[in-house]
């Protein structure tokens, strides 16, 4: 949060540190193909949350897989609303390594800013950078649960804290060491996470009771008001959906790849939550599941005897965590990388080596791990739970200003030209993608929304410093 420093729009592209080597530049920064893009989205998107999904709409009954179906739909949407806006932007005009390439990154950032000009794409970033470290540490700090599983480690709360600032650092120093090493550990972790939740997924479709279910409504409740109750809880299973785009800067054929890569990561995300829950639903009773503090583990113990569950899944979340934090440390550095080659931040985040914005990186896990520490030393975790909720607010304004952004390309016929069906379809999609986001912004709470205005409003007052500070900069440079 500490913006004190600015550059001129024509700012050269950063160069790589002198002391290094192309060779060695070149081995540890790789640009990311459609299989580790695609993983970087289903990675974010999952994290450790999945877990307990299961017994947490189980009190609504299977009336909430209708929720997920719903949700599913808006998420794609606005899946494709980022493939739309990555491929309006024009190709670089050559091949790796080449600066323009650069401008590409930060996804509803550069989006937001093309649309509307400097002071939305701030907004988008600052909004974006804010909920990348908070939610740094919230996956830190939950990890550790699961981390006690296996090794006690929350017996005493400096062990614990110890605990979750290792498991904040390690994915930041595969950052540091270059985005080669990033799409590996995030391809790797993508990989063993779904593999367990796969193998509940579909194996529990083979251990499946009926009547474990239980009621279609068990809330009581209308069947409309039952599935926007269970939506509400579901609705930011979504987030990271824009991973690819931010990432758009390092990825190979961004035009092609960010939309693909977005589409089918959302997509294989809402099936392993969909399969995953109708598993355990149909494995677990009903009446155990909403009282379930370990779903997962229920249904594999369920599945296979015995009670080896438990520690089989704790294991699977803290891997599945450990590669969700690997993807998010990247995008926290990323949104702020493209906003400071615009000079809307400091000229410091727009520093890169091996492919990867280092400020950035060290930045945010400098706050995420202060934020940490203040949550273990505070004694109580409301101050942190309230600013986890404010990070679903503010997750939601860069999605808005972006589908915004494709409302207006669509309405003033900018961008390359498309037939009418085309056209319509584009409309129908961006409409869809707007209902998802107001969604979420309403499914925040009004607690959210009102501390999230106030981080807004803070960024407001650091966007007027930055901008008359370039404004005085240009006018000394000015013949």
């Amino acid at each position: 949060m500490h913006v004190t420093g600015t550059v001129p729009p024509p700012a050269p592209e950063p160069q790589e540190t002198p002391a290094a080597p192309a060779s060695d530049s070149t081995r540890h920064a790789r640009r990311f193909g459609l299989p580790v893009a695609t993983a970087l989205v289903m990675g974010n998107i999952i994290g450790g949350g999945i877990f307990l999904l299961p017994a947490s709409v189980a009190p609504f009954g299977t009336i909430s897989l209708l929720a997920f179906g719903v949700l599913t739909v808006g998420a794609i949407a606005l899946a494709l609303v980022f493939g739309r806006l990555a491929a309006r932007d024009p190709p670089p005009p050559s091949g790796r390594g080449d600066p323009h390439l650069a401008s590409l990154a930060g996804g509803p950032y550069v989006y937001a800013r093309g649309a509307f000009g400097d002071f939305a794409g701030f907004l988008a970033a600052w909004a974006y950078w804010i909920t990348t470290w908070v939610s740094n540490a919230a996956l830190a700090v939950a990890a550790v649960g699961y981390l006690d599983v296996l090794i006690p480690v929350n017996d005493h709360r400096w062990t614990a804290c110890l605990a979750a600032l290792v498991i904040q650092w390690l994915p930041a120093l595969a950052n540091f060491a270059g985005t080669r090493w990033v799409g590996a550990v995030q391809l790797v972790s993508t990989v063993l996470k779904f593999a367990p939740l796969l193998l509940v997924a579909v194996g529990g479709l083979f251990f499946f009771d009926a009547d474990n279910l239980g009621p279609f409504n068990a809330s009581g409740s209308g069947g409309i008001g039952a599935v926007s109750a269970a939506a509400a809880i579901l609705l930011f299973s979504y987030l990271g959906v824009e991973s690819a785009a931010v990432s758009a800067g390092e990825v190979k054929d961004p035009r092609r790849t960010v939309g693909r890569a977005t589409v089918i990561g959302t997509a294989g995300a809402a099936l392993v939550y969909l399969l995953g829950t109708l598993s355990v639903f149909g494995t677990v009773a009903h009446d155990r599941l909403v009282t379930s503090d370990a779903p997962f583990s229920d249904a594999v113990n369920a599945m296979f005897g015995g009670a080896w569950g438990g520690w089989a899944v704790a294991l699977a979340a803290l891997v599945s965590m450990t590669g969700c934090l690997n993807g998010w440390t990247l995008l926290s550095a990323q949104t702020p990388y493209a906003a400071a080659r615009d000079g809307l931040f400091p000229a410091a985040f727009a520093r890169k080596r091996r492919g990867v914005p280092t400020v950035g990186v060290g930045v945010t896990v400098v706050l995420a791990s202060l934020l940490t520490v203040y949550n273990y030393t505070s004694g109580s975790a409301k101050v942190f739970e309230v600013l986890v909720l404010v990070t679903t607010f503010t997750a939601t304004v860069p999605y808005l200003l972006a589908t915004a952004a494709q409302i207006f390309h669509l309405v003033s016929g900018q961008g390359e030209k498309v037939d009418r069906a085309r056209l319509v379809r584009d409309g129908v999609v961006a409409a869809v993608a707007a209902a998802f986001s107001l969604r979420l912004v309403a499914g925040a709470g009004y607690a959210a929304v009102y501390q999230g205005v106030l981080f807004l409003f803070a960024g407001v007052l650091v966007y007027a410093v930055m901008a008359a500070r370039r404004r005085r900069a240009e006018t000394s440079a000015a013949p």
